[in-house]
């Protein structure tokens, strides 16, 4: 495995600087391509599976994590709150006191349910200096959330289905888990709620992993303070482990939050609570994901997805058309043919046109993996680029 760090840096994926702070990386425009990609392919695959996105403020009133409970069992980790007038704002922590705002917004009737709310947001954490290390562990986050919004009796089956969505994303991104924990209460530690309520949903986790066939270790001590959660771990190039992706069950804050809807018989119920994210922050997931494929990201979300590179002089809008048609291209001039080449190895496709193949329209790709196709029309290279990014694979060929 690479270190991410350092090929980041690299390849100008992302950067930082002493005056903007530490764990606060900044993202060049070819990390940025990628992220989009990613982002956007996330967010499909929610939207796809009745996900509902919201935007939500990453601000919100102390009396807001008072009441979530995130100042009691959190403050270490959040920064301190800031006067503003009469009130006292603070950086949030996390997404779920928002998203409990949201749901209660309005009346809910069961036939609304699961809700599956969803955003792509951002939340901060103040991260003692001595933890923080490239994309790993930052202090401003994005964050793949989302929460769902259910009866009890549809909790497990939310779970489950939040397990098939993490395997679908985890194979499009080249992700490869290194094992799946069930993260439970521990001494030593404040929690919320009663009992047979942590339980009642450590039950819920357990039968959702059961059914999905997933082998996991139980581990102490590692649960939310609202919660148990199943967390799916990899592991860095120092074999270390992270947390990459969790779902969790909360019956704590629906309690809180005084969360209802209308059920069945028209009486008030109160819902549980799934949080869930299927790739966690994109800082942590680009971390792994630039040590995972060493730089040399899958077509579809690889910042330059063809290096055009002309010999001679050779004149072609072969560049222009594959940009055109929404591919992300780079022309490269300068140096020789051979270096050219050797500074492009992480690009999927590289184009080379010569003086015959401009005057033809063809063009003459080479493969990231040393193969190399005949020449082709330009029209036939980028639908051909085009179909196998479209696949959200790995191959190189359709």
């Amino acid at each position: 495995m690479h270190d991410h760090r350092r090929l980041g840096r690299e390849l100008d994926l992302f950067d930082s600087d002493p005056l903007i702070g530490a764990g606060l990386p900044f993202w060049l425009p070819a990390g940025a391509a990628a992220r989009r990609e990613v982002e956007s392919y996330l967010y499909e695959l929610e939207r796809r599976n009745g996900y509902q996105h919201v935007y939500s403020p990453a601000l919100g009133k102390r009396q807001l994590y008072e009441l979530s409970g995130h100042l009691a069992n959190f403050a270490g980790d959040m920064f301190p709150p800031m006067p503003v007038g009469d009130d006292e704002l603070v950086l949030r922590p996390s997404m779920c006191p928002h998203h409990a705002l949201i749901f209660k917004a309005r009346q809910r009737s069961y036939r609304e349910l699961p809700l599956r709310i969803a955003e792509l947001g951002q939340m901060y954490r103040q991260e003692r200096s001595g933890v923080l290390g490239g994309l790993s562990r930052v202090r401003s986050i994005a964050l793949n959330d989302s929460h769902v919004f259910c009866p009890p009796d549809q909790a497990s089956a939310e779970v489950a289905g939040v397990l098939r969505l993490m395997r679908e994303a985890h194979a499009a991104l080249g992700l490869r888990p290194a094992s799946f924990q069930l993260s439970l209460r521990g001494p030593g530690k404040k929690y919320g709620g009663p009992d047979a309520v942590w339980v009642r949903a450590e039950a819920m986790l357990r039968d959702a992993l059961a059914a999905e066939g997933i082998p996991y270790a139980e581990v102490a001590g590692e649960a939310a303070f609202y919660g148990p959660k199943i967390d799916v771990q990899v592991l860095d190039a120092a074999g270390r482990e992270w947390t990459i992706a969790t779902v969790q069950i909360d019956f704590h804050q629906p309690e809180r939050f005084e969360l209802s809807f209308v059920d069945a018989s028209g009486a008030k119920a109160r819902p549980v609570m799934v949080h869930r994210s299927l790739a966690g922050s994109m800082e942590r997931l680009f971390g792994q994901l630039i040590e995972e494929h060493g730089g040399a990201f899958p077509v579809w979300y690889a910042p330059v997805q063809v290096a055009v590179l002309p010999i001679a002089g050779a004149r072609s809008s072969f560049a222009q058309e594959a940009i055109a048609a929404g591919l992300r291209v780079e022309e490269r001039w300068d140096g020789s043919l051979g270096s050219r080449i050797r500074a492009a190895a992480k690009v999927p496709y590289l184009a080379v046109i010569g003086a015959r193949e401009a005057a033809d329209g063809l063009v003459s790709l080479r493969l990231r993996d040393g193969r190399q196709l005949d020449p082709m029309p330009g029209a036939d290279a980028i639908a051909l680029i085009s179909a196998v990014a479209a696949n959200h694979g790995h191959a190189l060929l359709p």
